[in-house]
């Protein structure tokens, strides 16, 4: 308890650190209120959405029933038809199976992937009219060179809780039984309702950000891409040249605190994170192909995971950059979830610096917010200058 009562009292003594700075706390606030109030004015379409997800289900699931209740005789030819419709949504490869139905009994022939029987079948004995299916399927680990298997296959449909993104209805009823559970750890306090709690709390997390578990905790990656693209008015030789040099970042980019060259093509980067951290990392120049392409990736073992490149291409009064990037943030999604809170988001960073790199390049002057153009008492004393 003494050690959980301290983790709280650091952790809300950061925060006031945070928000209270008498530089920058003001525009922090401003920044989460920003974020909130904006979050809030959707609050209307989003539940619009959401109720008319709901309404169709319920429409689908009243009207399933009913079929299902109805005691009439469906045609042999017409079940076949529904089964073959319904196949198509849990078969890769559904031309590729025959069915035939007689007296409510459907038999199925041909090839199919090992892996999609079962759910072919517990598919089919759902089909409203079907009494009994018989198994003929011949069963293949791989497609190998069944001719039947070959050829893109279709996306196969899956429930809606197991898919990546979830429908609005469902992402509505997962959270309200994640608050159920974490109420209920709240108030009854034994060791199952830590359970409940940690439960609730990843229901209500998965629910809230639209995002899979593997993502969110980092399984999986990178797993945020953007691309972006700027007009600047300047010459691509002299644009190229200015990119080319990392150490030249902290001239339009706020956050970037230091860039120096370890070895060639490999460069260390110390960058400014939430809650007055600094993240740290090393990237390798992978192509650099002069005044057309520039990429680099992270290498093993950064604190960020991420990959990039930015092509560059002539225009008559200028030059178009183009960016784009794949980045996995410190504590995978969940980081870039409180990170975007507190106004350290990269992918609404880097707007505003290519907006700050263009004004630098047709003017020749940094903008006073970039990194290079703070006092050096605004930067972090472990950092050494590049």
């Amino acid at each position: 308890m003494k050690s959980s009562t301290a983790l709280t009292a650091a952790a809300a003594a950061a925060l006031a650190t945070y928000f209270l700075d008498p530089d920058m706390g003001r525009r922090r606030r401003a920044v989460v209120r920003d974020k909130v109030l904006g979050k809030l004015s959707h609050a209307d379409e989003a539940g619009r959405v959401v109720a008319v997800d709901l309404r169709n289900r319920l429409k689908g699931v009243f009207g399933s029933l009913r079929t299902r209740m109805a005691s009439k005789e469906v045609p042999d030819e017409v079940l076949a038809e529904r089964v073959k419709a319904k196949l198509g949504r849990f078969l890769g490869h559904p031309g590729s199976v025959e069915v035939a139905a007689s007296g409510g009994t459907v038999t199925l022939r041909g090839p199919v992937l090992a892996h999609e029987v079962d759910n072919a079948l517990r598919a089919v004995r759902t089909v409203p009219g079907v009494r009994g299916v018989e198994n003929r399927l011949e069963e293949h680990k791989q497609a190998g060179n069944v001719s039947g298997l070959q050829g893109g296959r279709r996306r196969v449909q899956r429930v809606d809780i197991m898919q990546e993104h979830w429908a609005p209805a469902t992402r509505v009823v997962v959270g309200a039984g994640g608050a159920t559970l974490v109420a209920c750890a709240l108030v009854r306090r034994s060791p199952l309702s830590v359970l409940f709690g940690v439960a609730g709390g990843a229901m209500l997390l998965r629910a809230g950000s639209n995002i899979d578990m593997a993502r969110l905790f980092g399984q999986r990656g990178p797993y945020i891409d953007y691309m972006k693209t700027i007009s600047v008015a300047a010459p691509i030789e002299e644009v190229f040249a200015f990119w080319q040099n990392f150490e030249n970042f902290p001239k339009f980019m706020r956050n970037v605190r230091s860039v120096r060259k370890n070895v060639e093509n490999n460069w260390h980067w110390e960058v400014a994170g939430p809650l007055g951290s600094t993240v740290q990392w090393d990237a390798e120049m992978t192509v650099c192909i002069p005044d057309e392409l520039i990429a680099w990736t992270t290498t093993p073992g950064s604190q960020v995971e991420h990959a990039g490149l930015v092509h560059f291409q002539r225009e008559r009064d200028g030059t178009r950059i183009q960016v784009e990037m794949g980045y996995n943030p410190p504590g995978a999604a969940l980081g870039h979830v409180v990170a975007s809170l507190f106004g350290a988001d990269p992918l609404t960073e880097m707007d505003e610096d290519l907006m700050r790199l263009k004004s630098y390049l047709e003017t020749g002057k940094p903008a006073r917010d970039a990194a290079a153009a703070k006092p050096a008492s605004a930067a972090s004393p472990a950092v050494r200058p590049a």
